[in-house]
């Protein structure tokens, strides 16, 4: 193979690298507070739906509610609204619950503990697709927004997940040096 081939390769190969790979991101639910009971010093019944409102939310993200002596649900709109879930689609009460948002479209959470949901332990999260126009603002650090609940410390952490194809391109161009 002739240098210019074996520089057009790598070209390709990186490209394709850079192209299949996936960025998600991993928010805290209620930032340093946490999935709790909102307080009367807070915005009562709207404090996860304000934290949500400031965060942008993709296919792919994930959300982790940290909590004690508590639980977390994923329900229907009705369900929701009445606070009161018969068939969650998911239950959750391990204190650390990680759930993968993977649709665009709404989440329904609520709290699973008698009395949480209707103080105001509930929240709706809009997942917005994948595909971004040239006109759509960038994604903003939600810590850096005004009336935030959390910290920069722990309320973002961006992961590059590689698919299997990047591993694979990787490879060839190793082997295409050598």
């Amino acid at each position: 193979m002739s240098p210019s081939e074996k520089i057009t390769l790598v070209t390709v190969l990186v490209s394709f690298y850079m192209f299949s790979c996936v960025s998600s991101t991993e928010l805290e639910v209620g930032g340093e507070d946490g999935w709790v009971v909102p307080n009367s010093n807070k915005s009562h019944g709207d404090m996860f739906n304000q934290w949500a409102s400031h965060n942008r939310f993709k296919v792919g993200d994930t959300i982790r509610f940290k909590y004690k002596k508590d639980s977390v649900l994923v329900v229907s709109e009705d369900e929701y609204k009445q606070c009161k879930a018969t068939k969650p689609q998911l239950y959750s009460n391990n204190q650390d619950t990680v759930f993968k948002l993977d649709r665009p479209g709404l989440f329904y959470f609520i709290s699973g503990v008698s009395g949480h949901c209707e103080k105001g332990q509930k929240m709706i999260i809009k997942v917005m697709e994948t595909e971004s126009s040239p006109d759509s603002p960038p994604p903003s650090s939600p810590s850096s927004l005004p009336g935030s609940t959390h910290k920069k410390s722990s309320a973002l952490k961006t992961a590059v997940k590689f698919t299997s194809s990047c591993f694979v391109v990787l490879i060839v161009s190793v082997l295409v040096w050598h």
